[in-house]
């Protein structure tokens, strides 16, 4: 039987993971990203010079899209010559990242409240390139299920998350509570609670201040009462009981269970960033323990998320 030689030229194949890589190295905005924790990040006049703040940054997305720890982001780099091309370590490197240097990075970006600035900074491109609106927003929230096992070093569960009830189940976590531009469904403003927290009080929250109209589900009732919210129109879903006594024969009940698809189609660009979170980059349970670190890495996620859904207009732009 004849042998496959070891000259094989292994970047002929266009896999899927190479494609998406190469998509978001066209798409991210990686020098003014730079130019953003530039000022934070260490210079190195004593003992083994820094990576490169670029170098840094590939690996810190690396890990959030493909939801790697920082010891797998490590290994990763080692075992995974695609990994490493995308975070320009194979020209002439005589080290990798380690764990401990990966974790430094993404503690800087934590520390410095820079991944709320790196989403403010991914908008205000797509906002120049008129990808996002101001007119219109759609709020909701999702639960991020947290661990709740005890067998950690400190025994127990952490302690800023909690239980809440769902459609009769319980949960325990975390809560992402977005605003959306309803035209596009790119998200704009991330607010990271307990899985406890209601909705409604942090609807106020999720407002750019600049929309005339917001949209919610039913879960908001009651929200236009609030005086925090401002002036703006509120369009929130009618209740789902309340909608399958409508009579549909009836010509009032029907203009209305019109008027409530017409809201629930504006609703539905809510919906769009969840599944890029959780479909696309496989987020489906918190990583860290607290709500900040937490909450950096979902609005990371959002950002890159917001990148990834205007991929296609920002190549044509």
């Amino acid at each position: 039987m004849t042998q496959l030689g070891l000259d094989l030229d292994l970047t002929t194949k266009r896999t899927r993971k190479r494609e998406f890589l190469d998509e978001m190295r066209r798409v991210v905005p990686w020098l003014k990203l730079i130019a953003l924790i530039e000022p934070h990040y260490p210079t190195g006049r004593t003992g083994r010079p820094p990576f490169p703040i670029a170098t840094m940054l590939h690996i810190h997305f690396m890990q959030q899209w493909f939801g790697l720890s920082d010891p797998a982001m490590e290994e990763a780099l080692y075992d995974v010559p695609l990994y490493r091309d995308f975070a320009g370590l194979d020209g002439g490197m005589t080290h990798l990242p380690d764990e401990s240097t990966i974790l430094r990075f993404r503690h800087l970006l934590e520390a410095h409240g820079l991944a709320a600035q790196m989403l403010a900074l991914v908008n205000e491109i797509l906002v120049e390139k008129g990808l996002m609106l101001k007119t219109g927003s759609v709020v909701d929230a999702t639960l991020i299920p947290a661990p709740s096992s005890t067998k950690n070093n400190s025994g127990t569960r952490d302690p800023e998350m909690r239980q809440t009830q769902k459609s009769g189940n319980w949960y325990f976590g975390m809560k992402a509570h977005i605003g959306v531009d309803a035209e596009s469904g790119l998200v704009h403003t991330v607010v990271g609670t307990a899985a406890n927290v209601h909705d409604i009080t942090e609807a106020h929250a999720l407002l750019h201040g600049q929309e005339t109209d917001v949209y919610a589900d039913a879960g908001y009732q009651g929200i236009e009462k609030r005086c925090e919210t401002g002036a703006v129109r509120w369009h929130i879903a009618m209740r789902p009981g309340k909608r399958k006594k409508l009579d549909l024969s009836d010509r009032l009940d029907a203009i209305y269970d019109q008027i409530e698809r017409l809201k629930a189609g504006v609703r539905a660009k809510v919906e769009h960033p969840f599944r890029v979170l959780k479909r696309q980059f496989a987020y489906t349970k918190t990583r860290y323990r607290g709500l900040m670190k937490n909450t950096a890495q979902i609005t990371t996620l959002f950002a890159l998320s917001n990148l990834w859904m205007a991929r296609r207009a920002l190549r044509k732009a």
